[in-house]
């Protein structure tokens, strides 16, 4: 993009602009919830949309000079709808934890039971954590995955579901590596009378690219942040089916939060569209590939990986076998300029601060065009900086070698 004003009129933020830039264009992400934005969706970030105020709904709201607005937001709406074959979409919940928040306002009471999966086992901090609103407000009872397989057993989950008699049970993850039995969650919900609430933040480009199975049309409500697999802005969106669409959108506004960031429903839009196309089908099959040959690398070097491999963008390293933590890891990647994120490991006896795994992620380097050949290079390099990282020279050989590969392979909006 074209900064002109900002470099003439804030020369103190453009420069860190222009720093941030540098790092993204000659670095490597690989943490699994970020991804680069197309140039289309950055642009429709920067719109005359950021300023005007839309409280209510597409024909309901409460400000005037909405026609326009009205019609973007519908638009976004009946893109998601299809993208996701969903009979209802809210598009204007702001992040991932808010509209998780709005979807437990929307079927539940403050202290009403709720099953979700344990955060050190995979789950996110808004599935029952009690440091968060979740566990805070609603009543929380967790399941885990097997120790040894590091795979949920749902016939545990059935016989935790039947014991607690949950009013909603939540299926979703930030760090695990494995399709969900959407269906057999189903069945134990309606086993037990619960609601039925996927979270499919990570994966909901492969949802919508149809690489891996999707939770909407068979579960009550489904949240989604847009940005991670599906490549568009920060933001979220929520699912449901048409029964419960007015208790959702009551839900969001007025019950969590005022007026939709309208250029973010922009930016909204126009990622549904893009992940309509046969591109992005192409792309979310690439992300899967460079997930699996990177996780059999690593397991090929003599690390483990948590359930053995992946069937997404994603995986976990347990580093205790390698006499590191997640923390000391990150550490070292980052002086090489690869970004990771630590990771709690199941049943962790480190703290979260300072975790014994590392969280891997492959849609933001296969969005720079890398396949195969190049992601099993990445483990190859990441592998060298964890054998000599008290190695000045061998760092800075690393270091560059990472440089190259964002040479060769610019971010989108470079291109």
């Amino acid at each position: 993009m074209d900064y002109k004003n900002l470099k003439e009129k804030d020369a103190e933020v453009y420069n860190i602009l222009e720093k941030e830039e540098k790092r993204q264009n000659e670095e490597l992400e690989l943490i699994a919830s970020e991804n680069y934005i197309s140039p289309s969706v950055l642009e429709a970030m920067s719109t005359v949309f950021a300023n005007k105020y839309s409280e209510g709904y597409p024909g309901k709201r409460y400000y005037g000079g909405n026609l326009h607005i009205d019609e973007l937001e519908s638009l976004a709406i009946s893109r998601a709808e299809e993208l996701f074959e969903a009979e209802h979409v809210n598009v204007q919940p702001l992040s991932g934890s808010p509209a998780n928040a709005a979807v437990y306002m929307a079927f539940l009471e403050p202290g009403d039971k709720v099953l979700g999966l344990k955060l050190d086992h995979g789950g996110h901090l808004s599935h029952g954590h009690k440091v968060n609103f979740s566990g805070r407000l609603y009543n929380f009872v967790q399941y885990e995955v097997n120790t040894e397989s590091g795979i949920i057993d749902m016939e545990k989950v059935r016989e935790i579901a039947k014991s607690e008699k949950p009013k909603m049970i939540v299926a979703g993850f930030s760090a695990y590596s494995r399709e969900v039995d959407w269906k057999q969650f189903q069945e134990i919900a309606d086993e037990v009378g619960a609601y039925t609430f996927a979270d499919i933040a990570h994966i909901a480009g492969l949802v919508a690219a149809k690489q891996v199975s999707n939770p909407v049309e068979i579960f009550d409500v489904v949240s989604t942040t847009t940005h991670k697999t599906l490549r568009g802005p920060r933001g979220a969106i929520i699912m449901c089916k048409e029964k419960y669409a007015k208790q959702v959108d009551r839900a969001v506004f007025p019950g969590m939060q005022g007026g939709p960031h309208d250029h973010i429903t922009a930016a909204k839009a126009v990622c549904f569209k893009e992940a309509l196309s046969d591109e992005f089908i192409s792309y979310s099959k690439q992300v899967i590939l460079n997930a699996k040959v990177m996780a059999d690398k690593f397991i090929s070097l003599g690390y483990k990986v948590i359930s053995g491999g992946t069937d997404n963008h994603l995986f976990v390293l347990d580093l205790r076998n390698k006499n590191l933590n997640g923390k000391e890891a990150e550490k070292i990647l980052e002086k090489i300029g690869i970004s990771v994120s630590r990771s709690t490991i199941p049943n962790d006896t480190n703290p979260p601060f300072k975790p014994s795994g590392l969280r891997l992620g492959s849609a933001a380097i296969t969005t720079r065009g890398i396949k195969e050949k190049e992601a099993e290079d990445v483990v190859e390099i990441i592998n060298d900086a964890f054998l000599h990282y008290e190695n000045e020279d061998k760092m800075d050989i690393l270091k560059k070698e990472v440089k190259e590969i964002g040479r060769i392979f610019p971010i989108p909006s470079n291109k």
